[in-house]
C-alpha cells in the first residue's frame, strides 16, 4: 500500500496546471449512456475514480477509449447489460449517476447502493423519489435499487421535481434523465455547483434543451434523442482551492494555470482575510503568502457558500495560524475524522457536535497519520508540508481518488515529498 513521506519546511513557489474536475468528468463519463453516437471528453484527469466509471460503463458495453493523456472517447452504441454491480460500485458514491440515463435511454436498470468515503449519509432516496415522478418504478431488493417503466409507459415523462435538500448527484441523474423524457422537467432547488452547468454544456451540445443551469431551478425540455458531442471538461476547483491553502500555509509564491476564481470565490475571500495575496484572471490564480496567517472562522454550505470539500484543507491552515478559529460543518455529519491524526502532528482542536474549535499553533511536528477520507488525506498533506521533520501519510488511495498525481505537482514547486510502497 502506497504512502507519501513528506519532510515539512520548504516553501512552495512556481507554477502548476489545475486538473479536470473529477466532479465534472464523473457524470460526464455516464452522459454517454444517453446516445448511439460517439462522445469525446478531454481534459479529464488521471484519478483513481474516473478508472473505476470508466471500468463501470465498459463492463455495461460502452466502448472506451484513451487516444492521449486527458482524452476519452465513448461510445454506447451496443450496451450488453444495464447492471452496476456491487464490486464495481462499492469505492464511489458517484456510481448512482449511471441510473438516470440507462431509465431515460433503456428503460431500465438495475443499480447496485453505491459506496465511496466514509464521511456520512449520503442516502439514495431523493434520486427515487424523483425518477419515481418521471415514471419509473423502483425498488430495492439486496442491495440494488431495480428499476424499470411504469406499465404502459414507453419512456420517462417529465415531472416537477423538488428535493428536500440540495443534492449535486440527485441534479445531475434528474438533468440526464429528463434530457430523453416526454415533455417538461422542471427542478426546484436544484444544485447551483459548477459542476452543473458544465454537465448542461455537454448535454446542450449533445442535443438537449435546458435552461436555468447555474441557478437554483433548472427546466429540461424532453427530445427523442441525443447526438455524439467533443467537451472540454470544466477545471477541478477543489484541487485549485487544495492548492492555494498548501501555498498560504507554507508560504510561497505560485501561480494555478486553468484555475476559475470565479468557482472559489467563498474560499479566495477566507483566504484573502487570512492575509494571503491573490490576483487572478481568465484562466489563472496567483497566491502569494508570508510568515503566519491569521484564523478564519468558517461554516460549510452549498455552493456558492463555502465548500465542504475545502473544510479539511482550510482547517489545517488554521492549525498553524495566528489565534483561534471556529469551524461549523452543515452537509456530512461525520466529516471530522482528520482532526485526530491532525492532533497527532501537534495540532490543537477540541470537536463539539458539528463545531470544530481550532487554536494556531506555532508549528507541527511530523508522525505517521492515516488516512480516512478523501479531502482528509490532502490536510494531512498540508500538514505535512509544514511540520518539522519528517510527516508519513498512510492509505493515500483515498488521496488517489481525487488528485490527479499531487506528490508530483508539489515537488515541482519545491515540496521535499515522494511516494513510497
Amino acid at each position: 500500500m502506497d504512502k507519501l513521506r513528506i519532510t515539512g519546511g520548504q516553501v512552495l513557489n512556481g507554477e502548476m496546471n489545475v486538473s479536470g474536475a473529477k466532479n465534472a468528468a464523473l457524470p460526464e463519463l455516464c452522459a454517454a449512456l444517453l446516445t448511439s453516437d460517439a462522445v469525446t471528453l478531454r481534459n479529464v484527469p488521471k484519478l483513481q475514480d474516473i478508472a473505476t466509471m470508466s471500468k463501470l460503463i465498459r463492463h455495461m458495453g460502452v466502448e472506451v477509449h484513451q487516444p492521449e493523456a486527458g482524452v476519452v472517447q465513448l461510445c454506447a452504441q451496443a450496451l450488453a447489460r444495464t447492471e452496476a454491480p456491487y464490486d464495481l460500485v462499492k469505492t464511489m458514491r458517484a456510481s448512482v449517476l449511471v441510473l438516470g440515463p440507462l431509465l431515460a435511454r433503456f428503460g431500465q436498470a438495475r443499480v447496485s447502493l453505491p459506496g465511496g468515503c466514509a464521511i456520512g449519509s449520503r442516502p439514495v432516496d431523493q434520486h427515487i423519489k424523483g425518477l419515481q415522478a418521471m415514471g419509473a418504478v423502483i425498488e430495492v431488493q439486496h442491495g440494488y435499487m431495480v428499476a424499470s417503466l411504469a406499465p404502459g409507459l414507453k419512456r420517462l415523462r417529465g415531472a416537477h421535481i423538488t428535493t428536500d435538500m440540495v443534492t449535486v448527484t440527485g441534479t445531475e441523474n434528474f438533468m440526464m434523465a429528463a434530457c430523453l423524457a416526454e415533455g417538461e422537467t422542471v427542478l426546484e432547488n436544484a444544485a447551483q455547483e459548477p459542476e452543473i452547468p458544465d454537465l448542461a454544456e455537454l448535454l446542450i451540445a449533445m442535443g438537449a434543451r435546458i435552461n436555468g443551469h447555474g441557478t437554483s431551478k433548472i427546466r429540461i425540455q424532453g427530445v427523442e434523442r441525443l447526438h455524439g458531442a467533443d467537451h472540454h471538461v470544466v477545471a477541478d476547483r477543489i484541487e485549485a482551492g487544495t492548492f492555494l491553502c498548501a501555498v498560504a500555509a507554507t508560504g510561497g509564491d505560485v501561480i494555478l494555470r486553468n484555475a476559475r476564481a470565479d468557482h472559489l470565490e467563498a474560499v479566495i475571500e477566507k483566504l484573502q482575510a487570512a492575509g494571503a495575496s491573490i490576483e487572478s484572471g481568465d484562466s489563472f490564480i496567483r497566491i502569494r503568502s508570508q510568515g503566519r496567517l491569521k484564523a478564519q472562522s468558517f461554516r460549510t454550505t452549498e455552493y456558492p457558500g463555502f465548500p465542504t470539500d475545502m473544510q479539511a484543507q482550510f482547517m489545517a491552515l488554521n492549525c498553524v495560524a495566528t489565534g483561534a478559529s471556529k469551524v461549523t460543518e452543515t452537509i456530512f455529519e461525520n466529516r471530522f475524522m482528520h482532526v485526530n491524526e491532525l492532533v497527532r502532528l501537534g495540532a490543537h482542536i477540541q470537536i463539539d457536535g458539528k463545531v470544530a474549535m481550532v487554536e494556531g499553533v506555532p508549528s507541527l511536528s511530523g508522525a505517521t497519520v492515516m488516512a480516512t477520507d478523501l479531502r482528509a488525506s490532502a490536510s494531512l498533506v498540508i500538514a505535512g508540508l509544514v511540520a518539522q521533520g519528517e510527516t508519513v501519510v498512510d492509505r493515500i488511495y483515498h488521496l488517489d481518488r481525487g488528485y490527479d498525481h499531487m506528490e508530483a505537482k508539489l515537488r515541482a514547486l519545491g515540496a521535499d515529498i515522494e511516494r513510497i510502497s
